[in-house]
């Protein structure tokens, strides 16, 4: 007999699963991809219906290519991209599209909250701001524009939590969710503001209990065994952030551990225990101890996104030759034109504010901008100025984490989505001019997840296992040179945003 752990991760792009054994050896995984439906402005989601069929997939693909019995599977563990909403009504069913972290539709239900309750207060309670439209957010837009839709909803859940839903037939958060619900979550107190509920207008049954990453919440049920070709009474944890899970994953433990993704959106995040959060930054419980610690994360909107919309939009000969050539996909080809331009794209900035911004600007109505273009400019060009400008976005937040004297462990360490392009690396490294490391075992956040069922499960006293496991390759060191010629474009990258940062809102009461 076996012990072996299921991790599931949902992204804004798709969805990833794993087994790993009892020794931390991941054994299989699979991948599912989804669209994004952004064809309402402001609006981006997915198809509700889509995930538990996906889920269904991976589970059997990952069980037949472990070669493991479904009945030695000990426990599962779950994550997703937040802020995500999934309304469901009584019978666990759906109520429209689901919401993924880049909607931006509630802008009028943000400003009435900024005006009516304020946004140092919210701070105050939540830690974190109000900008990211949380899920009260979206609930009051639902509330007021789909008022009869909104009577249907018995519980607004996250991703992962539709999916312990279905796993369990259980409604359920977990503590680093919360301040991604946000407006009324008391990020300190771990518990729900009664009169700020009462203020919005919201019922607190709308809103699922709440549980330790690593509690056990439920177990699977016959009916979802059957569906997905599991054996019913698997214990099911309580979940966590993706980001939390691909970093648990990397091999980030200890209070000042920094890692970077480069999935849909670019981020970056450092543990710490400190109550004095930063403002301009997310701020969440960390899952080693949901209760003490905590990890500060840094967001730019479009990150790795910028490249799949240059990839989907504008390559279709890259993407015909992946068919062509096995070992090459699309964005390799991408790469290779983007590694014969130089520092600085010869001139071509850009500010990848494909669906607004978040850290630090907090710009909802922010666009993406092309500055410098010429004839002379070619597609490599603006996939290196892609690049640049994704890590002009994530410096301009870094520099505050340093400012704040934040104890970080370097080298950061580049974990998932566009961080395996070296060139990208290389341009993050210069700009943020600090020594990093490429992880070379990346399954990201499901293997994350799968530690957490272990833990869960006291099959793995804690997730030290992951530091031992982590294999960090290639390391760089950062160029001064390059890193001076960088901040010459990087100043102009701000002004240029302080430019047209009044255009953006001219731009939106035309359209």
């Amino acid at each position: 007999m076996g012990n072996y752990f299921l991790g599931i991760d949902y992204g804004t792009g798709g969805c990833k699963a794993c087994i790993m054994n009892e020794a931390a050896d991941v054994l299989s995984y699979a991948f599912r991809e989804y669209p994004i439906l952004t064809n309402q402005h402001n609006f981006s989601e997915h198809l509700a219906e889509n995930y538990w069929p996906a889920t269904c997939e991976m589970i059997r693909e990952c069980v037949t290519k472990a070669k493991v019995p479904a009945g030695e599977i000990r426990g599962i563990g779950t994550s997703s991209a937040l802020p995500s909403l999934v309304l469901v009504d009584k019978d666990g069913n759906p109520v429209n599209n689901a919401y993924n972290l880049m909607d931006r539709r509630a802008d009028k239900q943000e400003k009435w909250l900024k005006e009516t309750i304020g946004i140092r207060k919210i701070f105050e309670v939540t830690g974190n701001r109000i900008e990211d439209h949380p899920i009260l957010v979206n609930l009051l837009w639902e509330k007021e524009n789909r008022p009869e839709d909104f009577k249907k909803i018995d519980k607004a859940l996250t991703i992962d939590g539709f999916i312990r839903l279905k796993l369990t037939g259980k409604a359920t958060a977990h503590y680093s969710a919360g301040v991604f619900y946000g407006v009324a979550y008391d990020i300190l107190k771990r518990e729900f503001d009664q009169d700020m509920m009462e203020r919005l207008g919201l019922r607190r049954e709308l809103i699922p209990n709440f549980y330790r990453c690593e509690e056990i919440i439920g177990t699977v049920t016959e009916k979802a065994a059957k569906e997905c070709g599991l054996t019913a009474g698997i214990p099911v944890a309580g979940g966590q952030v993706d980001c939390n899970a691909g970093w648990i994953g990397g091999g980030a433990t200890e209070v000042g551990d920094i890692q970077m993704n480069l999935g849909t959106c670019g981020n970056f995040g450092v543990i710490h225990q400190n109550t004095d959060f930063l403002e301009s930054m997310f701020n969440f419980p960390y899952t080693s101890d949901c209760f003490n610690t905590y990890v500060t994360v840094s967001t730019t909107q479009t990150g790795g996104q910028v490249l799949r919309y240059l990839k989907e939009n504008f390559s279709q000969l890259e993407m015909a030759m992946e068919h062509l050539v096995s070992d090459l996909d699309a964005y390799d080809y991408l790469n290779l034109e983007a590694e014969k331009i130089p520092i600085g794209s010869d001139g071509l900035i850009v500010l990848p504010y494909l669906m607004g911004e978040r850290t630090p600007i907090w710009d909802n109505d922010a666009k993406g901008v092309v500055f410098g273009l010429s004839l002379y400019h070619t597609k490599g060009h603006l996939v290196r100025a892609m690049m640049e400008g994704v890590a002009y976005a994530l410096y301009d937040s870094f520099r505050l984490f340093e400012e704040k004297g934040l104890k970080m462990n370097f080298p950061l360490v580049m974990n998932e989505g566009g961080a395996k392009s070296r060139l990208w690396r290389r341009i993050i490294t210069d700009v943020l001019n600090v020594p990093t490391v490429f992880l070379k075992n990346r399954v990201g956040a499901p293997y994350g997840d799968a530690l957490l069922a272990a833990v869960s499960t006291g099959h793995l006293k804690d997730y030290s296992i992951a530091k031992s496991k982590a294999e960090y390759i290639d390391p760089m060191e950062p160029n001064p040179e390059n890193h001076e010629k960088y901040m010459k474009y990087f100043q102009i990258y701000k002004q240029v945003y302080e430019h047209v940062k009044d255009d953006f809102q001219a731009l939106k009461m035309v359209r």
